[in-house]
This record gives C-alpha cells, sequence and structure tokens, in this order.
C-alpha cells in the first residue's frame, strides 16, 4: 500500500466514477482498476461493488474512507515537518464552494492565496451550498465557503467575509393572477402567493421562521436546490422565490426580477469560511485561513 494508491482510492470514492477518478487521477481507467484490485487484495476486503453501470462503496469501503483521508493528511503535515527550512509551502488543499460563492468571493481570495503560495495546489469542487458543511465535517474537502448556520457544528471554526440579506424577488412583469410584482399589502394574501424556496440550509430556515412569526403558512409552488434555479422559476413568472442578495447581484437574470420590499425584513446572514478545527494544525490550511 502506498500514498498514491490511496488518493487513487479517494478520488474514485469521491466520484463513483472510474472515467473522471481516473481524468482526477492522469492514469488510465484500467491502471486505476488495476490499482484498485490491488489494494483490495491487500487488505483482503471488497471496497467497493461495481457493475457496468454503477460503482458504489462496500460497508468496508465507508471505513477505509477515514483511514485513507487521515493518513493522506498525516502525510502532508509530516513532509512539511521534514522539509527543508524554507518558507515556501508546498502540496494541496481542498476547496468546496457553490458557484455564487465561487465569483463572489473565491476568485479574489484565489488570486491573493497564488500570489503568496504559488507551490500549493488547489482542488476546487464546486456545488450545492446545502451541502458545504457535510463535505467539511465528513472530512472530504478541507475548507468550504458557505453560510453560518444559527448553531455551530462541534469542531468547527469559522472566519466571517461577508453578511447577506435575504430578498423576497418577483417577475418584472405579472404572468399569472396569483403571483404579484408587488408585496400584499394584507399578510393573509402571502398564503395564496406560489412560493419558491430552497429545499434546505439556512435561507430556508429564516423564510420558514418568517411565515411562523407572522402566522402565514405559505403556499409551496417548488422547492429546488441552488439559489440560481429559483432565479430563473421566479423570471418566469412561477412564483415569488427568497434568495440571499449576493446570488442577485451576479445573476445574469436579474434585469427580469423585481426585489419586493417587504417589512419586516427577513434575517440576514454571515458568509464565512469553515474548517475543521484540527484542519488548522495543517499549514497549508492555516495559510488560506489567515488570508481574511
Amino acid at each position: 500500500m502506498n500514498l498514491r494508491s490511496l488518493e487513487q482510492f479517494l478520488s474514485l470514492a469521491e466520484t463513483l466514477h472510474f472515467g473522471r477518478a481516473s481524468d482526477e487521477c492522469n492514469i488510465s481507467i484500467s491502471a486505476l482498476s488495476r490499482n484498485i484490485r490491488q489494494l483490495e487484495e491487500e487488505l483482503g476486503v471488497r471496497l467497493f461493488n461495481r457493475d457496468n453501470r454503477t460503482v458504489t462503496l462496500t460497508l468496508e469501503g465507508k471505513k477505509f474512507v477515514k483511514y485513507a483521508r487521515e493518513t493522506c493528511n498525516q502525510w502532508n503535515l509530516i513532509r512539511h515537518e521534514l522539509a527543508d527550512a524554507s518558507d515556501r509551502l508546498r502540496g494541496e488543499i481542498s476547496l468546496y464552494s457553490s458557484v455564487t460563492a465561487s465569483y463572489s468571493f473565491l476568485f479574489d481570495l484565489l488570486r491573493r492565496f497564488r500570489h503568496a503560495h504559488p507551490e500549493i495546489e488547489i482542488k476546487l469542487r464546486t456545488g450545492d451550498p446545502e451541502h458545504a458543511l457535510a463535505h467539511i465535517l465528513d472530512g472530504s474537502e478541507d475548507i468550504t465557503i458557505a453560510a453560518r448556520p444559527s448553531k455551530l457544528p462541534n469542531g468547527l471554526a469559522f472566519k466571517p467575509i461577508a453578511t447577506s440579506p435575504l430578498l423576497f424577488i418577483a417577475p418584472v412583469e405579472q404572468q399569472v393572477p396569483n403571483v404579484p410584482t408587488h408585496p400584499p399589502t394584507d399578510p393573509k394574501e402571502w398564503a395564496h402567493i406560489p412560493m419558491i424556496l430552497s429545499e434546505g440550509g439556512v435561507s430556508r430556515y429564516q423564510v420558514d421562521d418568517w411565515f411562523a412569526q407572522h402566522g402565514i403558512k405559505p403556499k409551496i409552488y417548488a422547492q429546488v436546490t441552488g439559489n440560481e434555479a429559483i432565479v430563473s422559476m421566479v423570471s418566469l413568472g412561477f412564483g415569488i422565490g427568497v434568495v440571499p442578495k449576493i446570488v442577485l447581484d451576479n445573476s445574469p437574470l436579474a434585469s427580469r426580477i423585481h426585489v419586493l420590499e417587504v417589512q419586516p425584513e427577513l434575517a440576514p446572514y454571515d458568509i464565512g469560511l469553515f474548517t475543521l478545527k484540527k484542519n488548522l494544525a495543517n499549514p497549508l490550511v492555516e495559510a488560506f485561513w489567515n488570508l481574511m
């Protein structure tokens, strides 16, 4: 067993796709398959269930993921401790970010980080912001940019970047009778307006709390993952939505959206960097953390 085998195993465990994992590891699919089989033979267990269509982790594979991640992290730590006395950091860190956060905050962070630490490689994965903290807590990624929940999970470190208001948005032009372009004058009217909301996450908790405080049971037209999809559906006139201001500021559909002046306003939330507290012992993670 060697570090490269562990890295290849982790790539396949994350993607569950031999083609994508082989691209990430810069080896052929046949070589990756051969290396995984050899790893399984050394361990004496199957790590993956695979057929012509799907790849899934076995129970033993899920247990081995934790060992492989910790081993790779420890290797990077000891390598830096034993390296020469130069101040140049080398290695790789992984980041998880939503598409919106990537061009709202990450561009400037990566630009400054690349200038300060040119020999640290960045592995960036984009996806649903609702899953950001889960990727940190299970060790899949080193750092993420996400909204701060009301209660911070144990073992998690947070460093704020910005505060974003949450906005009610409507289509510029009324396309169906029950989707207004202005906020209702009577709070009871909200119960009859189709709402397009996030499936979960901080913004959904905030808007659910807002409706509960007003004694309103909202009419949910759609629950979606990804704030950009909310903007798109609202622009087409399907309903009224709620999105963070940073999403609207960077949306190509902003001209087709009207922000509703709703009182009282929804509570804003903080956006920032998250990592496991123990990850801050890694000099690479600490270097990125200290950019803020």
